[in-house]
């Protein structure tokens, strides 16, 4: 058989995971039946209309109401809501016939054998030989599914569990059945990281899999150490969330928002299913869960779980929390711990375990017994849910949002150190653990050469782990010492002539240091080296220019300064721009205002589809002053040849600015201008994402790169724009929908973009279109009210947003 391609995919189950697995593979370009069972009796509205159960909008009911449903969740399951077009509905009584021409078909019904044993049983009446067919089922042995298929049936079989939703959730577990073609199975994990943008995890068919049953685990431990320790419930997500690496709704507020019912499945599941294991009893549920379960508070969707929302007598808004004992919701004070206080200055989220353990308080006996638990389950979980100890950790990672997995954690603190937690509550270490320490093996992974290499039970040696070819990890490279380093970048040679400009101020903001910086990078890779690219492995790309030193130059009336700081921001983006290098900027996560600006003056943009890209300047009371403004007056001034109304044109980019509009996708960057259609690309897994923008540098220099002249075509409109402008923003102010400080702000860009009060449309440079920008911004930030803006987002803890 020759190289098996993915065109068309069919989803049997329509319901909130099934939805959000076809809205994914519409995301990457496939085309997508999705199918579900025809309604039994009418509703009161198709009765009014007098349609009947033959009524093909009938018939097709459940399968439209949930797809529509789903493409109007949040967050969007969509990367552009246009892709919708690539998904059409059916149903399984006149549809399923359709299966003949699809390569994949992915089975989302009820979680119950004979459902689904019944749907396989009519797949095999018009499934072609060859077709994948894969069940996201998260509980029931394959075996039992496929009993009774076809050899090719059971050949092609395997589980492919997604996580909910499926477009941000990262895990793609892997099971193959008993029976799996192992090409099948390689196939399978390779487009699950290749196209679906995901982590796949190979794991086998054991209640659970992987990522569930460590998960449930760590929640149900917490469940009983919580009542144990007399911590709160508040208490307990202060110390399991960003601070260990992991989300901000922690423990208890990620319970209610997945559902209660939904852990307590699971871990009825794990408990009923896995008699062998060691920690089974902590799988059994304390009564405070039996209690809720009883009560139906279940979370968000019954309004009310471990949090519930309150209004006080005074119409005030509160959150109160369940109180363990009492069963009551109550206000619960700020959870402070002095351990905590000790970890503020320490960034490295992996540095900080070691600190967190020899806590004097209770959150260091909470640390010390929480993590000696998980070490303890996971050592044991080896080789019977996995083989590889790093899946374990790429499954916690990918599926519940963890920074470091179970492994990780435990090297942060020492192997032997944790070997030593783990004695103190009573649980000894593996055999395996205590072998690998006794031959000096000190830690489960370990750098080589800019890759990783993980400890291999059975090869009682560090191995590669597999899949890195395609990545380019930045941290793999701190060994190596980098080209050039100050406080806000550090730039490494990542090979092939390209160097590799990354962000180490807080928060990736913009400053002096990390335009001096930019400088210098490019200023290298134009003597020694092919191509720039400009990217990092962070939480976000930036969120944009130092505001809070805009602040103070503003407050002490440092014009000269300010309007310094501007041009070299202005001057380091049109390097970016036109030096004698290809550059290549490659964004993730947030790209805000400076970010976005960066981004736009590359000669190439390699995006994450999970880009969240936008000029938001507007929200501080200024207008994009490093280029940004400019940039879209020339980008309006581009399409002008291919649109007659050249001023309704330039009006969509204009409102791009006025309104603050960030992209809530990559691909919804193209429709806003930021991103260049047939220019940037848009990469679905972010771990390739550096890695393909050092081959675009590399493609460019190739091609013969030549160092681009400054435009100085741009058609600017003058009065004609301009009047236009003051027009509209006039009349938003009459209506009452924008401030008097939003009108000036509003028409100082409308002065810059329409290329000031020019009598006639004219040509003009980029240079006087940057000189416009600049002195409206310095003009902005003399206000009062941009001033009490910015000082509000300082106040509010954000200084480094603009």
């Amino acid at each position: 058989m020759g190289k098996r391609r993915i065109k068309h995919v069919t989803v049997i189950g329509s319901g909130i995971m099934g939805s959000g697995i076809a809205c994914h593979f519409a995301n990457i370009g496939c085309e997508v039946l999705l199918l579900d069972i025809v309604p039994r009796e009418l509703t009161d509205k198709e009765k009014a209309k007098g349609l009947t159960l033959e009524d093909k909008v009938v018939r097709n009911r459940m399968v439209n109401d949930n797809l529509t449903a789903s493409i109007k969740s949040k967050p969007a399951p969509l990367y552009n809501n246009s892709f919708v077009n690539r998904i059409s509905t059916g149903n399984l009584t006149d549809d399923l016939a359709k299966i003949k021409d699809t390569d994949w078909i992915i089975e989302v019904v009820v979680e119950r054998l004979d459902i689904k044993k019944s749907v396989f049983e009519q797949i095999e009446k018009y499934r072609k030989p060859g077709t994948l067919i894969t069940s996201n089922t998260s509980g029931i042995p394959i075996s039992f599914m496929n009993e009774g298929r076809s050899e090719d049936f059971q050949k092609h079989f395997a589980v492919t569990h997604f996580f909910n939703p499926p477009r941000y959730l990262k895990l793609f577990e892997v099971v193959p059945g008993p029976n799996c073609d192992p090409a099948v199975t390689d196939f399978l994990m390779e487009y699950g990281e290749k196209y679906l943008g995901k982590t796949s995890v190979l794991a086998k068919d054991t209640p659970a899999f992987i990522g569930n049953r460590i998960g449930i685990f760590s929640i149900q431990s917490l469940f009983h150490t919580v009542k144990e320790m007399g911590l709160t419930v508040s208490e307990v997500d202060k110390l399991t969330g960003p601070v260990i690496g992991r989300a901000k709704s922690a423990t208890f507020r990620t319970v209610d928002v997945v559902g209660l019912d939904t852990l307590v499945h699971v871990a009825n599941g794990v408990y009923e299913n896995c008699p062998e294991d060691e920690h089974k009893d902590t799988f059994k549920l304390p009564d405070f869960i039996n209690t809720m379960m009883e009560n139906k508070w279940l979370g968000s969707k019954t309004g009310q779980g471990f949090y519930k929302k309150n209004v006080t007598k005074e119409g005030k808004k509160e959150i109160l929390a369940l109180d363990l004992d009492s069963m009551e919701y109550v206000v619960q004070p700020r959870a402070k711990f002095a351990t905590l206080e000790l970890t503020k200055s320490i960034d490295n989220v992996a540095d900080r375990f070691p600190v967190l353990i020899k806590g004097k308080d209770k959150a260091g006996d909470f640390y010390r017994k929480s993590f000696a638990s998980l070490f303890a389950y996971v050592q044991h979980r080896i080789p019977e849910i996995s083989d590889e100890l790093y899946r374990i950790d790429d499954a916690m990672s990918a599926g519940f949002g963890w920074e470091h997995g179970p492994y990780q954690v435990w090297d942060a603190v020492g192997v032997a150190k944790g070997v030593e937690l783990m004695e103190a509550i009573g649980k000894k270490p593996a055999a395996w653990v205590t072998e690998m320490l006794e031959k000096g093996f000190e830690s489960f992974y370990t750098v080589k050469d800019g890759s990783t290499y993980y400890y291999s039970i059975p090869d009682k040696d560090y191995v590669k782990k597999p899949g890195q070819d395609g990545f380019i990890i930045l941290d793999n490279l701190r060994a190596n010492a980098p080209v050039f380093k100050n406080s806000g970048v550090t730039v490494h040679d990542i090979g092939d002539g390209i160097l590799n400009v990354e962000f180490t101020s807080k928060m990736n903001s913009i400053g002096g240091d990390v335009l001096a910086g930019m400088n210098k990078a490019i200023d290298i890779a134009e003597d020694r080296f092919d191509g720039l690219v400009v990217a990092n492995n962070g939480a976000n790309f930036s969120v944009g220019a130092n505001i809070g030193m805009i602040f103070m130059m503003a407050v002490e009336q440092e014009y000269d300064e300010l309007n310094m700081a501007i041009k070299q921001f202005q001057d380091t983006v049109m390097r970016l721009r036109y030096s004698s290098i290809p550059t290549i900027v490659a964004p993730h996560q947030m790209a805000l205002g400076g970010g976005c600006e960066m981004t736009m003056h590359s000669d190439v943009a390699v995006a994450s589809a999970e880009t969240y890209i936008g000029l938001v300047e507007f929200g501080v009371g200024v207008i994009p002053g490093g280029g940004g403004s400019k940039e879209m007056a020339l980008r309006a001034s581009d399409t002008f040849e291919k649109n007659d109304v050249e001023l309704n044109r330039l009006r969509e980019y204009f409102l791009t600015i006025g309104t603050a509009k960030v992209a809530t996708s990559a691909y919804e960057a193209y429709d806003l201008g930021i991103l260049r259609k047939g220019v940037d690309h848009v990469v679905v897994n972010d771990n390739r994402r550096i890695a393909f923008a050092k081959a675009q540098a590399r493609l460019l220099a190739d091609k013969g790169y030549t160092q681009p002249a400054m435009r100085k075509d741009i058609k600017v409109l003058g009065q004609q724009a301009l009047g236009m402008f003051l027009v509209g923003t006039d009349a938003m102010k009459a209506g009452k929908y924008i401030s008097e400080h939003d009108l000036k702000i509003a028409n100082k860009l409308a002065y810059v973009m329409a290329g000031g009060d020019l009598s006639a449309p004219t040509l003009v440079s980029e240079q006087y279109l940057l000189d416009l920008e600049r002195e409206a911004f310095l003009s902005l930030t003399g206000e009062r009210k941009t001033l009490e803006r910015l000082q509000h987002m300082i106040q509010k803890g954000k200084p480094l947003r603009n």
